[in-house]
């Protein structure tokens, strides 16, 4: 490890402090913040290939991470319903999505690649990453368009439909409140937490045979209406920018306290509660080193990820690397580290393992763990245990880096 490593004040700095130094994104800020409360700097990559295997690991593990990170092209049956049930255990389990697209294409690319297609990223991921080798205008062009999706999502169309006289039903049966097959079709009103009408389900996807133009409902007894009125209004919230704490918010933070569990947290909830909902804008981590044998993300690249990083500090908010990154006085850089397994150094195709304890003294904040969780047999105790050893890693880096600085 470098001496710039150990001497950078972020080395020694809580997760909570730094949450609060200026030039921090707000996506940083907020996850920072989440790391603090729940006590763990634990991600998890899902490398699954169906949508029932990527959600049933978000609920075994989502306790124990503070982020998940997706390959959303290789879930075969990626879809609907793979977005919202991901973005329902998230928001239950108090996750944020890291999608590892790795972008890498000429900037009109992946500004598709990001907002549109079968994937959709944009609409559930909170944070991507991206390499810099087709140059820096891939930063600008992702952070275009996370900024020209925000204000899309952040405008409302409703649509909604009356008519005269009212449809009414002859039969005292239950059929006029229920969804055709079983379905549910959301109200105009029904905003999700993004901002997005509606919400996807399997039953949504084709409308049923007796589905009726004017009336949701299937009722051959139904009187239909005469006269139809359509009126739409648009309206526009504003995001709120930024998550990051303030002097007069009052959080716990205290790294030298014994790892607790989340059920033994007295002041979680009270904290989740001030934390509030992820903020809608996304964020970016720059591939600046990688875990493989091999690999040519090193010297003169490494150091322009950092240089490119400062120029675009609101969408930025670090790096994917083997170690802290953090060098100027003012960089607040959040560093996850993959390649972390115990009790082994490689899988025989160029990956090459480190432990949690060896990672976090690096200076990184984030180990990424995947085979050594999501392919245990009891995958919510293969987290814990990584979760209590690199907080417990992280504890220690901060009481000792703090005695050599007395």
């Amino acid at each position: 490890m470098s001496s710039t490593t150990r001497q950078h004040a972020t080395y020694s700095q809580s997760y909570f402090d730094r949450a609060s130094l200026p030039n921090t994104s707000p996506v940083a800020a907020y996850l920072l913040r989440l790391i603090e409360i729940k006590k763990t700097n634990l991600c998890v990559s899902a490398d699954v290939n169906t949508t029932r295997e990527l959600l049933q690991l978000a609920e075994d593990v989502g306790d124990s991470i503070c982020l998940l990170k997706t390959h959303a092209d290789i879930i075969n049956d990626f879809g609907p319903r793979t977005i919202e049930g991901l973005k329902e255990v998230a928001s239950r389990k108090k996750f944020l999505v890291f999608e590892d697209r790795k972008f890498g294409d000429i900037g009109s690319t992946v500004q598709k690649q990001f907002t549109a297609g079968p994937l959709q990223i944009i609409r559930w991921a909170n944070i991507v990453n991206a390499h810099i080798f087709p140059g820096p205008a891939i930063i600008r062009a992702l952070s275009e368009a996370a900024s020209g999706a925000v204000h899309a999502l952040n405008t409302q169309v409703t649509t909604s439909i009356s008519a005269s006289p009212a449809v009414s039903y002859n039969d005292d049966s239950d059929q006029g409140s229920r969804s055709p097959r079983g379905g549910r079709y959301e109200d105009d009103d029904d905003v999700d937490e993004e901002g997005c009408e509606g919400t996807f389900t399997e039953e949504d996807e084709e409308e049923p045979d007796d589905y009726h133009e004017f009336g949701t409902f299937d009722d051959r007894n139904a009187r239909k209406p005469s006269v139809v009125s359509v009126s739409t209004t648009i309206s526009t919230k504003t995001e709120s920018i930024s998550p990051q704490p303030t002097s007069t918010q009052t959080y716990t933070s205290c790294p030298s306290s014994p790892v607790l569990s989340r059920h033994e947290e007295p002041n979680q909830s009270a904290a989740f509660a001030r934390l509030g909902q992820p903020p809608l804008l996304r964020s970016l981590l720059l591939l600046a080193e990688m875990s493989s044998a091999g690999n040519l993300m090193t010297g003169s690249y490494t150091e322009q990820c950092v240089v490119e990083a400062r120029k675009f500090p609101e969408f930025v908010m670090g790096f994917i690397s083997q170690r802290s990154l953090n060098e100027l006085p003012e960089d607040n850089f959040v560093t996850m580290t993959p390649g972390v397994q115990i009790g082994s150094t490689g899988d025989g195709l160029g990956q090459q393992y480190n432990t949690p304890e060896k990672v976090i003294e690096t200076g990184t904040d984030v180990i990424i763990v995947g085979r050594g969780i999501y392919g245990a047999a009891d995958k919510l105790a293969a987290a814990e245990e990584y979760r209590q050893r690199a907080w417990k890693a992280y504890e220690s880096r901060i009481a000792n880096a703090r005695k050599v600085s007395r």
